[in-house]
Order: structure tokens, then C-alpha cells, then sequence
């Protein structure tokens, strides 16, 4: 299938440059994001849509990078979006549910109880209600029974294409999954916020220390976070050909990925 890489949400903290890496998927069934970025709706109400945490993490909000803007500079309709595959429901990645109504949302069953079900005072203040107020078309995984590259639970979307695997990868939320997806020449796997930045995979260099902070600061469960940092950082030593390894918002491997390589 084909692969756009999108950038739908520059955000400028103090010390870092992030973005949002979404992917836009060309299927026999129509179009998939995996991720959304913020939306539209984010852009017109930050206050009500994002609250204090924009002070934080400090989104550039352009309406030219919202998932919806760069499908239709893409010569594609909203509606031909049929499906968004979510890695979690932090208000970076949901933003631009909104902007499609009639796709339906994949989302780990834990991530759904977690966030939109039966969240605990803690996930309360981490969700943004007012980015699901529209009903979104909610679809819930249980990724389990299934392995993928050494990951314990995982399961293949086959109801939206061949080729697009969630993987449980709790410890950021309480569902956190990545999404691979079988590009043709190599799987690509978009590990959402399972990492920040390509030091904690690959050892090149160091995780900026406000970077290292926030993490821990955010995490679900700090311990199952640093358990899915050695289990990515040994898929990456083993260089395996036909695999590649992303997240969302290391501007660095969005470039890298954008360009081909």
C-alpha cells in the first residue's frame, strides 16, 4: 500500500522541536490514518479542546498541517477516509477525529476503558473530553493470542486491509499500541509514544534531558515504558532489512521517513 508521512502538529517546547507523525495509508478500502494530530476544531478552540497542557507543550496549531487539509491538498475527499487507527488518546493524537466524522476509529480495548469508559482520576486529567463530544465511530482490538516480531499481543486489521497489525505496547497509556503496516519493500512500524526520540532506540546520542523529564512525568507506568524502550532498541539493533521503526515526534526521523529513507 502506499504511504504518505504527515506532520500534523509542530509543536515548540523550550528545548525540543517535535512534530506529529501520521500516516496516510492508500488501501483497497479506501483511506486510513494511523494517528491524526491536531485538528481543526483544536485550532479554532484551543482553550476548550487542549486545555492547560498547551501551555506546555506549546503547538504551533496550523491549519495547514491538520490531517484534513493535507488529505484534501492530496486531491482526496474527508470522507474518503474510512478508518483512523489510533495508538493512544492523548490530545495530540485525537485531534483530528473530529475532522472525520464517518471514519471509524480503531483503538486498543484498554485504551477505551482508560480514556473515554472508565478512566481513573489521573487519566481524567490527561484526556480531552471535548475532542470525542462528536461521537466518534469508536471500534475496540483486544490484540492478543497473536505475535508479531517478538511481540507477545498483536492483531491484524483484516476488517481495513491486509497489512496494518496492532501491537500492545501498554506503559505511555494504559492502551498504548503501535501500528505496523506492510508498505511492500518493508514493514513499517510506527511506534507512536512508546519512544520521543531516536537516542532511546538506536544509542547514537542522548535523550535530551526535558525530553527524558516529560516522559517520565506523562508515563502510565514508568517501568513497562522502559521495559518497551530495550524491547524496540533490540529490534533496532538487529537491523532486520525489511523493517523500519518510527514514533511521532521526532522531527528527525519524520524527515527521514518523509524522504524515502
Amino acid at each position: 500500500m502506499k504511504v504518505h508521512h504527515l506532520n500534523c502538529g509542530t509543536m515548540l517546547l523550550p528545548t525540543a522541536h517535535l512534530v506529529c507523525h501520521v500516516l496516510l495509508l492508500e488501501t483497497d478500502n479506501g483511506l486510513v490514518l494511523v494517528d491524526s494530530g491536531f485538528g481543526l476544531e483544536d485550532i479554532a478552540d484551543p482553550k476548550r479542546r487542549l486545555g492547560a497542557s498547551r501551555h506546555v507543550i506549546r503547538p504551533v496549531l496550523r491549519v495547514e498541517e491538520t490531517a484534513a487539509r493535507q488529505v484534501e491538498r492530496l486531491g482526496f475527499s474527508r470522507d474518503d477516509v474510512r478508518h483512523i487507527v489510533v495508538t493512544h488518546f492523548d490530545a495530540d493524537h485525537i485531534g483530528g477525529l473530529s475532522d472525520f466524522p464517518r471514519a471509524r476509529i480503531h483503538v486498543t480495548a484498554a485504551e477505551a476503558l482508560g480514556s473515554m469508559i472508565a478512566p481513573s482520576r489521573r487519566e481524567r486529567m490527561r484526556y480531552s473530553s471535548a475532542q470525542w463530544a462528536h461521537g466518534p465511530r469508536i471500534v475496540e482490538h483486544s490484540p492478543d493470542g497473536e505475535k508479531w516480531r517478538g511481540f507477545a499481543a498483536a492483531r491484524e486489521l483484516d476488517s481495513i486491509a491486509p497489512g496494518i497489525v496492532l501491537v500492545s505496547l501498554p506503559g505511555h497509556t494504559r492502551g498504548h499500541a503501535c501500528v505496523a503496516v506492510d508498505t511492500g519493500p518493508r514493514w513499517l512500524l510506527h511506534a507512536g509514544d512508546a519512544f520521543y526520540h531516536s537516542a532511546t532506540v538506536d544509542g547514537r546520542s542522548r535523550v535530551p534531558v526535558a525530553l527524558r523529564a516529560m516522559e517520565s512525568f506523562i508515563a502510565f507506568d514508568l517501568g513497562r515504558v522502559r521495559d518497551n524502550h530495550a524491547r524496540l532498541a533490540e529490534l533496532q539493533r538487529r537491523a532486520e532489512p525489511d523493517l523500519a521503526i518510527i514514533c511521532a515526534h521526532d522531527p528527525e526521523m519524520y524527515a527521514r521517513a518523509s524522504a524515502g529513507n
